[in-house]
């Protein structure tokens, strides 16, 4: 058998195209973005101790985290003290309108707890949201802001909407200490988020909740006391009288401590679900109360940790945090919801 005889020039060429051909084959390889399905969870912790002061000076191994009570370990540790950013929102909803002189004096009192490196924005909350006041360092500006708070010229509270505006729009990409202040009575009338919704972003948020509840039921008129007048009863022979039939007044006052009770049921809720804490304006000293808040926001101890990539799974996951310190009560993050393992974020 005979063998045809390559020239040597097109041997060469050959060798040299094989080569080459495999060189990129191995740069496409390496230039293949690898992609890490796993995202660092943020937690953002309050230690108090029984009296409510915050316990400072506390390290990294002080803490252990959990997810669905499996221990984690802590990737992420600061304790460091930063500037804040914080949401104001008053409600000037018709329902607060004799109290909204009060709802204003609180705000102003909160804003001077803040610090000059401090930011804060300012917005109202009647049939719709009004942003009074972007984020600002500008003291002159909030309290300005403030002051025009105004009482709504329509019937509604979309009281959840405007916490949601500031969970998705002013405050996501907003780093650091965030906080949201919200001057209500708690009742909601025509958002289009429901409850648990809010509750859902308020946890994956990053953003600490207080609400301070002004109690509006009988603050309109005619109501105090209009439950009180005699009722006649009528005779019905032998079996003696009638059981008297509730007064009109007395069923909206029913109606309107039920509505009280669901708005303060609501709020907890929100406030523990962002690790924040639910307060009453009754509180003996809301200046006292505010000075707290800032100092507790200032001092948060902040945990990260990274899921495992078998945890990318799009669900929900529990979350606990425990402090090796004697009485310390815990307000931190109880849950997070995974990314899929479709889109790698």
């Amino acid at each position: 058998m005979r063998f045809q005889k390559v020239p040597l020039v097109l041997f060469l060429a050959l060798l040299i195209h094989s080569n080459q051909a495999s060189l990129l084959a191995q740069q496409k390889q390496f230039d293949e973005p690898i992609t890490v399905k796993t995202t660092l969870v943020s937690v953002p912790v309050i230690v108090s101790d029984r009296g409510g002061r915050y316990i400072s000076g506390l390290k990294a191994n002080d803490f252990k985290l959990y997810q669905d009570r499996v221990e984690q370990p802590i990737s992420v540790f600061d304790a460091a003290e930063e500037p804040l950013n914080v949401a104001l929102i008053i409600d000037t909803s018709k329902s607060t309108r004799d109290v909204l002189d009060d709802i204003k004096s609180a705000g102003s009192k909160f804003l001077k707890e803040l610090r000059p490196q401090d930011h804060a924005m300012v917005l109202s909350v009647d049939a719709d949201v009004h942003v009074l006041s972007q984020l600002t360092s500008d003291r002159k500006v909030l309290e300005n802001a403030v002051d025009s708070a105004r009482t709504g010229d329509e019937i509604g509270t979309v009281l959840r909407d405007g916490v949601a505006e500031v969970i998705e729009h002013n405050f996501k990409r907003v780093e650091g200490r965030k906080a949201i202040i919200v001057l209500t009575d708690g009742k909601d009338a025509g958002s289009e988020i429901g409850e648990q919704q809010l509750l859902d972003e308020a946890t994956e948020s990053g953003a600490m909740i207080y609400p301070v509840l002004f109690d509006t039921t009988f603050q309109r008129r005619g109501w105090i006391g209009a439950t009180d007048f005699p009722r006649r009863r009528v005779w019905v022979g032998p079996g003696g009288f009638p059981p008297p039939k509730r007064p009109r007044n007395q069923r909206r006052r029913d109606r309107a401590e039920r509505k009280t009770e669901e708005a303060v049921s609501f709020l907890e809720r929100l406030a523990d679900a962002s690790a924040g804490r639910y307060y009453t304006s009754k509180s003996n000293d809301l200046k006292m109360t505010f000075n707290l808040i800032a100092e507790e926001l200032r001092h948060q101890y902040r945990l990260g940790f990274y899921p495992d990539n078998n945890k990318m799974d799009g669900n929900r996951h529990t979350l606990k945090v425990e402090v090796a310190a004697p009485d310390a009560v815990v307000r931190a993050r109880r849950s997070y919801q995974a990314a899929g393992a479709s889109n790698g974020s």
